[in-house]
């Protein structure tokens, strides 16, 4: 069962801005990246449902995180149906992210007021996925259909809508003042940020420290 609600999530991803994405089989890695990110000041992290048995993993992490990482929220992406969607929140997912708009994911996550983040690429699916109670929508992938200029282009008929790119979105203090002068509400990011060492191992001091400095660029010029 969920441990925060859905507006909980929405507040606290508009309060930290960026939002980590990662996946990894491993889970003494996986626990050890959302262990550096939790030390960079992240407060909600995105696990993505890319490998099989994803769903045994997540809970694993899900009881850890609950216990050393109270203040951590965990949710997981690339959901795009609604029994995959059920099984997680089973599991003590926190908010669904989808690469999709698909409303009957909708249903499930709104009957267990669950945050729901679907992936739109028009006005005209942003706004189908606001009527379906989305608080938050995700453009995917973010560099390819218009970038910053696609978000300005968004918030100018609709200055409500609250928006998270994702896909194509990097480190550095210059793309992350892009995002947020357009009128992004977060932004997630996910291989930019989970740097590696010269020996091609996850660097977890790096990361908390490259998450420390995303945090303070989203925050310092949004």
């Amino acid at each position: 069962m969920s441990q925060y609600t859905r507006i909980e999530v929405v507040q606290t991803m508009g309060k930290i801005k960026i939002i980590p994405l990662f996946y990894h089989s491993d889970l003494k890695i996986a626990k050890q990246v959302i262990r550096a990110c939790y030390d960079g000041g992240a407060r909600v992290f995105e696990f993505t449902n890319r490998g099989d048995h994803a769903h045994e993993l997540f809970s694993e992490l899900i009881k850890w995180s609950n216990i050393e990482l109270p203040e951590m929220i965990i949710g997981i992406g690339s959901i795009v149906d609604p029994g995959t969607a059920s099984l997680f929140i089973q599991s003590g997912a926190n908010f669904i992210v989808s690469p999709i708009l698909n409303s009957e994911i909708a249903k499930v996550c709104n009957r267990r007021k669950i945050a729901w983040i679907p992936g739109c690429a028009t006005l005209s699916e942003i706004n189908y996925a606001e009527e379906l109670g989305a608080e938050i929508v995700k453009i995917f992938p973010a560099s390819q259909i218009g970038g910053p200029n696609f978000i300005k282009s968004i918030k100018a008929p609709c200055p409500w809508t609250n928006i998270m790119p994702s896909g194509g979105v990097t480190i550095e203090e210059s793309n992350i003042k892009k995002w947020f002068t357009a009128g992004a509400y977060c932004i997630g990011i996910g291989s930019n940020l989970m740097i590696k060492n010269k020996e091609a191992n996850l660097d977890y001091p790096t990361i908390a420290k490259t998450m420390k400095q995303c945090i303070l660029f989203a925050n310092n010029n949004s």
